[in-house]
């Protein structure tokens, strides 16, 4: 029997979709990365070595800057641009042919109508109009069948969901008086692809939308709708999606190319975008549409990532400081290392260094830096006088004496021992009550009669999908 040694760190980390780790997510990375880089470092030949990084990305802007905030490396872009951005050896731009097709973007927008209203009539144009061509040519049509629709919002995908079930299904059921196709909606067919649904859910999902329509219902029904936030613009590769209906135009140009690249990868893609004309950045992006289309990945936009900022320190700086005690050896690992916290320890010691050197090299600031060792002097003070008190760990004890250091933050507590459960809801929720009584005793606001009317932007939110639009709709079909 060989005794097991500790593992060497690893050699390589690859970081897939870089473009995502970026904004709140990207600044809480880059400051947890501080504790990751210094644990997955290893001596040799009395030298400190780091593994390797490879970060890919096909949208992307000041990558340096982004990398060098979120990993303090320097960036060696591969491919290389070469001399001809049409063929750099590595890569070829290939113009589009019957053989390798690509997208048509169509910019749709309706002033004076309320953006789900068109939405409902764009859908049933579609849906009808693929319905209408697949019992003509069979299943050269299949990519068509399934409509993908993209919102920006959980808010608007929740509003369509409603409304596919509702108007959409029922306006299906007659489109052939209009010369398109007559089409069933079954609530079968309608799915969705967002973090409400359960994680086992997703690849079953994700085959469904394999199933070609026409073919063997024993493997299950294909999907007509398929509703998606961002979550589909990662990890979707499905070869048949051939059309796409955006609600609105997405919040960054990266996202936009990597949710509607979804579609068109096998055959012909078609995306219609559907502008919302009371918002002046839709409909900026409806008039400039053919430039914007034609300079796309010029117009990608830089990312912001600020790991050593207030607000990060006062959320990440926590955990960081902890990882980095608790892993970094045995002495301090077990759950009642807390009590034993010693602020001369030589673990102690190097993570404080670590963290605020890491800060001073990353914004080039000798002022951030000792800021963040301020910080982490506090929280080092107050574990101090937690372990000298109470009976301490890092989480209360089965016990029932062993009291936490750190917090939870669902509890939205004010404290410095609080730690982050999850990178996804970085700001706690703020909860508000609207006292009507003091309202009502100040009496009603009534406009000055000198003053211009404002202009009404229609509200779509209070929308019901079976408001009279008969004499629009049939001008779109």
């Amino acid at each position: 029997t060989v005794p097991a040694g500790p593992l060497r760190p690893p050699d390589l980390i690859i970081q897939d979709e870089l473009h995502l780790i970026s904004g709140p997510l990207g600044t809480l990375v880059g400051l947890y990365e501080t504790a990751i880089d210094r644990l997955c470092e290893w001596e040799a030949h009395g030298q400190s070595v780091r593994p390797k990084l490879v970060a890919s990305t096909a949208t992307i802007r000041r990558a340096r800057e982004q990398v060098f905030q979120l990993y303090l490396r320097q960036v060696n872009v591969f491919p290389p641009p070469g001399l001809d951005a049409r063929d750099n050896f590595f890569a070829v731009q290939r113009p589009p042919s019957d053989a390798m097709p690509g997208r048509t973007y169509v910019g749709i927008t309706a002033p004076g109508t309320r953006v789900k209203a068109l939405l409902i009539r764009v859908y049933v144009a579609a849906m009808a109009a693929a319905q209408k061509l697949y019992e003509q040519e069979g299943v050269a049509l299949d990519p068509y069948m399934t409509t993908v629709g993209y919102f920006n919002a959980m808010r608007e995908l929740g509003s369509m969901r409603r409304a596919v079930d509702d108007a959409v299904s029922t306006r299906l059921r007659s489109t052939d008086k209009r010369g398109l196709g007559r089409r069933f909606l079954n609530p079968e067919g309608v799915e969705e692809l967002t973090s409400r649904k359960n994680a086992a859910d997703i690849p079953k999902t994700l085959d469904r939308l394999e199933l070609p329509f026409g073919g063997d219902r024993k493997k299950g029904r294909p999907i007509d709708v398929l509703l998606a936030t961002n979550m589909i613009s990662v990890g979707v590769d499905v070869s048949r999606l051939g059309l796409m209906i955006v609600g609105g135009q997405p919040k960054t140009t990266a996202e936009y190319i990597q949710a509607t690249s979804r579609v068109g990868r096998r055959f012909p893609g078609l995306v219609f975008v559907v502008y919302n004309w009371a918002r002046p950045r839709d409909l900026s992006h409806y008039e400039r549409f053919e430039h914007y289309h034609a300079t796309f990945y010029k117009q990608v936009e830089p990312l912001s990532v600020t790991p050593f900022s207030p607000r990060a320190l006062d959320r990440g700086l926590t955990g960081v400081l902890v990882s980095l005690i608790r892993l970094g050896g045995e002495q301090f690992n077990p759950n009642q290392g807390a009590k034993r916290i010693d602020a001369t320890h030589p673990l102690v010691v190097d993570a404080i260094a670590t963290i605020s050197r890491r800060a001073g090299l990353a914004t080039g600031s000798v002022q951030v830096e000792q800021e963040t060792r301020d910080r982490i002097s506090e929280r080092m003070d107050g574990w101090l006088e937690q372990a000298q008190r109470t009976p301490l760990g890092y989480k209360s004890g089965n016990d029932g004496v062993t009291l936490p250091l750190l917090k939870s933050a669902e509890a939205n507590r004010r404290d410095l021992f609080v730690c982050l459960n999850s990178l996804r809801d970085v700001e706690a929720t703020a909860p508000l009550i609207l006292d009507d009584s003091k309202m009502a005793q100040q009496g009603v606001y009534t406009m000055p009669t000198n003053q211009p009317q404002p202009i009404t932007v229609p509200d779509e939110s209070d929308d019901e999908t079976n408001d009279d639009e008969t004499n629009d709709e049939a001008s779109l079909l």
